[in-house]
């Protein structure tokens, strides 16, 4: 399956909130007006992944945060269809999402549920390391969150911030 990543706009919402409700049933799924209002942050970067077919299979935001100084980012939210789990599409969205806090440097913090293996092992092999927890994070559930770090990708030659790309190659 192919996926190409586009900027979210106002038309994906209601798809956003159908993918809300299926995956994140006990924790107060995300309605409508909170998309819209992350969609007008300036500084929030919302995107999409599509199929070969059109349809959006996941979404996923950032907040840019901080001055050009002392940049940092916070990942707000990923999603994926459930039925195209484990098919890289979560790997996708949140490279595009770092490949965005690269361009501006800093650190990248994120929370994810202390439950969710395959999302903390995603985010581990991307640099990310707990920092902290934060009890009761989720609700209505109760359940515990970790925040996680990934710090700059600094060239240690120049302090120059890198993208995720060229930390690869």
């Amino acid at each position: 399956m192919g996926i190409r990543i586009e900027p979210m706009v106002p038309t994906d919402i209601d798809g956003c909130v159908e993918l809300e409700q299926l995956l994140f049933p006990e924790d107060d799924p995300w309605h409508a007006v909170a998309f819209r209002s992350e969609l007008a942050a300036r500084y929030n970067r919302y995107i999409t992944a599509r199929d070969d077919a059109g349809n959006m299979v996941g979404y996923a935001g950032i907040a840019l945060l901080g001055d050009a100084e002392h940049p940092e980012a916070e990942v707000h939210t990923i999603g994926v269809d459930p039925t195209c789990h484990r098919a890289g599409i979560g790997t996708v969205l949140l490279e595009a999402l770092l490949a965005e806090a690269g361009r501006r440097g800093g650190p990248v913090f994120l929370e994810v549920r202390t439950d969710n293996a395959a999302a903390i092992a995603l985010y581990a092999k991307h640099g990310f390391h707990i920092i902290g927890l934060r009890k009761n994070y989720y609700h209505p559930s109760g359940a515990d969150a970790y925040t996680m770090r990934r710090p700059a990708l600094a060239d240690t030659a120049t302090g120059f911030a890198r993208t995720p790309d060229e930390v690869l190659s």
